[in-house]
């Protein structure tokens, strides 16, 4: 979902890129991204960072690992910056990157990220969009160009349709993805939920009674 245009949201970028990099110096750090945060730890990503409630509770949750997420628009991305920035925890293992996810291998090398969040992402039901979906054939081999062997893919949606269709996508990769969890009502499951951090789509649509679906898994 789309949100409206901010007025203070450009100037706001334009004075906080420390904490959100924008495309072109993301490129350029394509290879050294541990330079810029405060350890070189595991670096995770979230693709479609959204208001940033997520990528937030993970960094404060795991200051163990570094995270970056990022996002395309404009307003989405620094309403996540200022809320990060304002948090009343310092948080030195989170970044953010306005721009394209559409090739997560422009920004990052091989093995230099250890994680892949998908979180509600737009499910573009039309057959026409297929290509857009950000579960479909081009983008995994981005994701797999990326992470090392053995690293993960996590994946939650609200939609039943994109579930399948993205299980289906990753299934047809071949034999170089392996799923390793499979949750079809994730919220009902104890185990699973004791480290589950919410988006705000999933604390919304789950507090609605909708089911959450969620697989996570990996590339051999």
């Amino acid at each position: 979902m789309r949100l409206r245009n901010k007025k203070w949201a450009q100037p706001w970028l334009e004075n906080h890129t420390n904490l959100v990099i924008d495309q072109d110096r993301a490129v350029s750090l394509k290879g050294n991204w541990q330079g810029v945060f405060e350890k070189e730890q595991p670096l995770q990503i979230e693709i479609g960072t959204g208001k940033g409630q997520f990528i937030i509770g993970m960094a404060k949750k795991y200051p163990e690992i570094n995270f970056i997420g990022m996002e395309i628009q404009e307003a989405a991305i620094a309403v996540a910056g200022r809320k990060a920035d304002e948090d009343e925890d310092t948080l030195p293992n989170l970044k953010f990157i306005y721009g394209d996810g559409a090739g997560v291998d422009t920004y990052f090398a091989k093995g230099e990220v250890s994680k892949l969040f998908l979180n509600f992402s737009d499910p573009w039901p039309k057959k026409r969009h297929e290509s857009r979906r950000l579960t479909y054939k081009s983008f995994l081999k981005s994701y797999q160009a990326v992470l090392p062997e053995g690293g993960e893919v996590e994946f939650k949606t609200d939609n039943r349709g994109l579930f399948e269709y993205s299980l289906y996508s990753f299934a047809n990769f071949g034999i170089h993805f392996e799923p390793t969890s499979i949750s079809l009502n994730l919220h009902e499951d104890d185990d699973k939920m004791a480290d589950n951090v919410e988006t705000e789509y999933e604390h919304k649509f789950a507090s609605q009674g909708y089911p959450i679906y969620k697989f996570v898994g990996s590339f051999k």
